[in-house]
């Protein structure tokens, strides 16, 4: 059930005791004067429908313990025992003196409560509302976009490693599944969650061991797939199950001088652009944030105000795949937008279908254009090219026209042949072929404002890296709140959201957030 807060004071009260130590204007101090009017009790009353029941945690309690956790960047463990023994926690959840707190799996019990709701980031939703009320961004319209890259929890795994881990699972979460592996499995002791003992230096070795490994997973999954499973281990099985495939096939390819029906396997030479790269945390990816910068985890994308750093909106996805780009998530980010905006991004956010929508929903794309890759170094590109969508031409520097075909091409070829130009166009013996885009007109014209507008270059470079302040407050000190703390996407975007609510709250603060009988107001 929903445990209610108490509005008298207790004997040994926190805040009316040493209340006053607690710095004025700090979070502490905030929650403890306004925990109620952010936190209702009525905003988490779809969680604990039933009235009946032992007493649990207070909301306005709970929340402000998430709030502090994620801005102090602790462990539950850690933050029990911050409310247990810091006096300022203790003022700012409302809590007596010697009040013991309460066990660190409250907090995951809150976690899954809030993400299985259809409200899963609703402190942070409280917190915009109060944003909202202090009219702090009125008249503000600009909007920063950026992400950052986020570590995940778990260490990476090799082939050998998820294909053991992946197979243990199975045995764990699907009925029946021990008795086959016990039975059929040769390939290692499942009872060993480490690697076997093997030669490891020898090729031999390790492709007969990933081939015994491969065709255990395959057996298990095969001899497994047809069963009918319980409803309430359904969802445990199929992803188990579902999961083993994956592993047993995303890394190998068959041995050499094998065609894959013999049970020889070997590690592949490319790695799958989608790989898992654990099976604790299977949602977790290989990202490259640039080319020589390679991390494992998650990607945190946020929309801020430039000049207050106020975070306007935040999703955090997998690091990799189409449908988690920058310029994809972004259009998700500006859903909650009211009025006209300026877009800032960096050349991430620089594609068509982006600034399409942006167009189409009212504001006005200040994208940093990527550069043009000429084919020969300080030669010509396809900008120098005069492209007539109306008559479907395209005309090179030489003045040379040629069609533009339906596949979005156009063919210079022979023209090319004894061209004065050529060796500033091409070095290929087919002569000069662009490959135009489908919005090669918006593409353009986008390139040209960034050459021209001299003030759209000046207010993105005023406005548009103060971004990366707000991503900084973001990862914390020393980048401490880089390495996540959670398994999956659901989880560490509830603890993105809570951090970003814990940053506009101190932000709001240091703007000077008062709280009279009208609302919230910056003095």
């Amino acid at each position: 059930m929903l445990g209610e807060g108490g509005s008298d004071p207790q004997l040994m009260d926190a805040a009316a005791l040493v209340g006053h130590l607690v710095p004025a204007g700090s979070v502490f101090a905030f929650l403890s004067e306004h925990r109620r009017e952010v936190f209702p009790a009525k905003m988490f009353e779809d969680l604990f429908p039933s009235r009946t029941g032992r007493p649990s945690l207070a909301c306005e309690v709970a929340a402000s313990v998430m709030v502090l956790q994620a801005l102090h960047d602790l462990s539950d463990r850690e933050t029990v025992q911050a409310l247990r023994c810091d006096l300022r926690w203790k003022v700012a959840c409302g809590l007596a003196l010697d009040d013991e707190g309460f066990d660190p799996s409250t907090l995951t019990y809150w976690r899954r409560r809030l993400a299985n709701s259809d409200r899963p980031n609703r402190i942070f939703d409280a917190v915009r509302a109060v944003v909202a009320e202090t009219g702090v961004l009125q008249g503000k319209t600009r909007r920063a976009l950026d992400s950052v890259v986020l570590d995940d929890a778990v260490a990476t795994q090799d082939t050998v490693t998820q294909l053991i881990a992946a197979i243990r699972r199975v045995r764990r979460e699907v009925p029946g599944a021990a008795d086959i592996i016990a039975a059929r499995c040769r390939a290692h002791d499942y009872d060993d969650p480490g690697k076997p003992a093997i030669a490891w230096d020898d090729q031999a070795a390790r492709e007969t061991l990933v081939s015994a490994l491969v065709n255990d997973a395959t057996m298990v999954v095969d001899a497994l797939a047809d069963n009918e499973f319980d409803d309430n281990v359904q969802d445990k099985a199929s992803q188990a199950l579902a999961l083993l495939a994956l592993i047993a096939g995303q890394d190998v390819e068959p041995a050499q001088d094998s065609d894959g029906t013999d049970g020889r396997w070997r590690i592949a030479g490319n790695v799958a652009g989608d790989r898992v790269i654990s099976v604790t945390d299977p949602e977790a990816r290989h990202v490259h944030k640039t080319v020589h910068q390679r991390q494992d985890g998650y990607k945190a994308h946020v929309a801020i105000e430039p000049t207050t750093g106020i975070f306007t909106a935040g999703q955090l996805a997998k690091a990799n795949g189409q449908n988690n780009h920058e310029a994809v998530i972004a259009a998700r980010l500006l859903d909650d937008e009211d009025g006209p905006r300026q877009v800032l991004g960096d050349s991430a956010y620089s594609t068509a279908d982006l600034r399409e929508e942006i167009t189409n929903r009212g504001h006005t794309a200040l994208i940093k254009p990527p550069p043009l890759r000429p084919p020969v170094e300080n030669g010509y590109t396809v900008d120098d090219f005069t492209v007539d969508e109306d008559s479907g031409t395209a005309t090179c520097p030489n003045d040379v026209t040629r069609r533009i075909t339906a596949g979005r091409t156009v063919s210079f070829g022979k023209a090319c042949t004894g061209c004065p130009l050529r060796p500033r166009c091409t070095t290929s013996k087919q002569g000069r072929t662009l490959h135009l885009h489908r919005h090669d007109t918006l593409l353009r014209s986008a390139r040209r404002d960034w050459r021209t507008d001299q003030q759209l270059r000046d207010t993105y470079r005023q406005h548009r890296p103060m971004v990366e302040r707000s991503i900084a407050w973001l990862i914390g000190p020393k980048s401490r709140c880089r390495k996540l703390r959670y398994r999956g996407v659901t989880t560490n975007n509830h603890w993105l959201h809570t951090r970003m609510a814990a940053l506009n709250l101190r932000r709001l603060l240091n703007l000077g957030l008062t709280h009279n009988n009208s609302g919230w107001a910056i003095a």
